[in-house]
């Protein structure tokens, strides 16, 4: 079943998905040679827990930590430890929590001081593929309108889009309906109404698409060792477009 959140409903969504966007925008200018991925971890559950709410990720399915750091080829669900980031890594961070019963899920990927050319033109088109995606986002669409905006801006660019992991439905769980594929053919799939809301997230390898997982459980990587980027927003579909319930400039600028 896919959810339309009441007016109500969607402000709760607001506040805890804007409180993760404050995090994350923390935890970027946090970043840096030198910092390990568990600091940053122990830094976003910290501030989550002085804001009221729980990390949505930790205890999910076992999974041991507040947030998701992918590091370089690592594509997703990198598990937090005490390798120190350097110069030229590139670190996706994905957050989510839970506050008043609602849930909020972002993610970024982050340059560690200065990065090449080539991760930076892959960081660029991971996230004009998600500013893609939340264009066509309205009331009336269909939902592989927006896998196939991302297909088309990052194959076009020469790069692959992942497809094992794809975006969902958020609400007063962290995965609901529907699934939202990163690829797909424009016109198909449920129609999106207002009040859904939706969790995008482009997932972009700068080779082939072909990830693993590795012994972990977890952190998937990319089969060939290529770099790979990740860009996620909470929307609400309206009847005009999209709200973005996690922009990062925004919630900071509230919080101030």
């Amino acid at each position: 079943m896919i959810n339309c959140r009441s007016a109500a409903e969607l402000e709760r969504l607001a506040r805890v998905n804007a409180l993760v966007a404050r995090v994350l925008a923390e935890l970027m200018g946090a970043v840096a040679p030198g910092t390990t991925t568990r600091a940053l971890d122990r830094l976003a559950e910290q501030r989550l827990v002085e804001a009221g709410a729980a990390p949505a990720f930790k205890g999910y399915h076992g999974y041991p930590a507040t947030i998701c750091a992918s590091v370089n080829e690592q594509v997703i669900h990198g598990i937090p430890n005490d390798r120190k980031l350097v110069e030229g890594d590139i670190v996706s961070i994905d957050m989510g929590a839970r506050l008043d019963g609602f849930y909020g899920d972002s993610a970024v990927t982050v340059p560690v001081g200065r990065i090449s050319p080539e991760a930076e033109r892959l960081l660029a088109v991971t996230q004009a593929a998600l500013e893609r995606a939340l264009a066509v986002v309205r009331a009336g669409a269909r939902v592989h309108d927006i896998g196939a905006a991302v297909q088309q801006h990052v194959e076009a660019q020469g790069y692959s889009v992942v497809r094992e992991f794809v975006g969902h439905g958020i609400g007063t769980s962290l995965h609901e309906e529907p699934q939202i594929p990163n690829y797909g053919t424009a016109g198909r799939g449920a129609r999106l109404a207002e009040g859904m809301v939706l969790a995008i997230e482009p997932m972009v390898n700068a080779g082939k698409a072909a990830v693993k997982v590795l012994s972990d459980g977890w952190t998937a990587v990319t089969k060939d060792g290529s770099l790979s980027a990740h860009f996620e927003h909470t929307v609400a579909v309206t009847a005009t477009g999209c709200r973005v319930l996690t922009l990062r400039d925004q919630a900071v600028a509230e919080a101030v």
